[in-house]
């Protein structure tokens, strides 16, 4: 007769599940560890001055430096000897130049026609806005009313400026741009003169005095029945197109 077999003995019926379990169970642990994190603790400087108590400096030796005294004054000498005059001096005597009330002074007649008196003449500039006669700009002659030739003048100036208006290379290369604000003064001879500019930039206001220094001569204003110095303004656009 056989024995018979247990089946709740059998050792092996669930081995397949243990091995899945103990599979899990490692795989868990390893991405725990992997999981894990450590962090540096920061390490702590301690500043630490050092005072010293004692302090010892070396104080430097000075040298007297000794003078020698100065010498004594000579002795007085024992017998003192007496000249006699010989040689007469004459006294000078200084007379006074101061005048008293005894003095007689003349009188002195200056006439007028010997003074030469010269007439200064004031070069003063007039504003062209307040002109009374205007300064004419060559083509402006045909014009009779001062209105009409103060809008022929600044035509004029303007039209001269864009046709001799040359950008900067230097300030055109780095895009340099403004208003330069000119300021000059038409002379009682006609001529420009004293030309003055406010600008963004050096080359720019080099460029307006060249432009306004080329004007041509015209014939000067008047103020009344005499030439004068007009003082004229204007700004001058520099765009970057």
């Amino acid at each position: 007769m056989k024995p018979k077999k247990n089946p709740n003995a059998e050792i092996g019926r669930n081995s397949s599940l243990y091995f899945m379990i103990g599979l899990t169970s490692v795989l868990f642990l390893t991405w725990q560890s992997l999981e894990v994190r450590f962090y540096e603790e920061e390490s702590k400087v301690s500043e630490v001055v050092e005072i010293m108590d004692d302090l010892k400096e070396d104080v430097p030796v000075t040298e007297m430096l000794r003078t020698t005294p100065p010498p004594p004054p000579p002795s007085a000498p024992d017998v003192i000897e007496i000249v006699e005059d010989v040689e007469e001096v004459e006294e000078t005597v200084i007379e006074s130049t101061e005048s008293s009330q005894e003095t007689y002074i003349e009188d002195a007649i200056v006439s007028v026609e010997d003074v030469e008196v010269e007439e200064v003449e004031e070069d003063i500039a007039v504003p062209f806005a307040v002109i009374e006669y205007v300064p004419v700009f060559p083509g402006c002659e045909v014009y009779e009313t001062q209105a009409e030739r103060k809008a022929c003048f600044n035509k004029k100036v303007q039209e001269h400026i864009k046709q001799n208006f040359s950008y900067p290379p230097a300030a055109l290369e780095m895009q340099i741009s403004g208003r330069v604000y000119v300021q000059f003064v038409i002379d009682s001879k006609g001529h420009v003169s004293n030309i003055e500019k406010r600008g963004p930039d050096r080359l720019l206001e080099e460029e307006a005095v060249r432009i306004i220094a080329s004007l041509p001569n015209v014939k000067p204003g008047e103020q009344r029945g005499k030439a004068v110095s007009v003082k004229y303004s204007i700004p001058i656009n520099f765009i970057v197109e």
